[in-house]
């Protein structure tokens, strides 16, 4: 089981940063891959970042590239997401997620069926 808790939401102008946090408990986070996803009102929920157990690869969605930033320290079970240069677009409820190994694949990831436990998200407001 591993629980996951996110943080760092809140309200920014345009043009500023913030970054994410989430912990996670349990032994096991390090053999977990983790992602971001996101969703705004009346929107599906949509891929935003992914990174390995390793924390060796990255992943983002084309939306924020360059943008934001996925790190992850497994020593202190947290994994972030340091958020650029934020637009008004990119206000959401921005969710944590863990998924094993298997079954997850560059194919896969930027779905949410990979993913097997989820924060309860935090909000992020960009204001214009």
């Amino acid at each position: 089981q591993v629980q996951l808790v996110e943080s760092g939401g809140g309200l920014v102008q345009a043009g500023g940063s913030l970054r994410l946090s989430c912990a996670a408990s349990g032994r096991t986070f390090s053999s977990y891959n983790m992602g971001w996803f996101r969703q705004a009102p009346g929107k599906e929920r949509e891929f935003v970042a992914a990174i390995r157990w390793s924390g060796i690869r990255t992943y983002y969605a084309d939306s924020v590239k360059g943008r934001f930033t996925n790190s992850r320290d497994n020593a202190k079970n947290t994994v972030s997401l340091q958020m650029n240069s934020l637009k008004p677009e990119d206000t959401a409820v921005y969710y944590c997620a863990a998924g094993a190994e298997r079954g997850f694949t560059i194919a896969t990831m930027k779905s949410l069926e990979p993913y097997d436990y989820w924060g309860q998200g935090t909000q992020v407001t960009v204001s214009s």
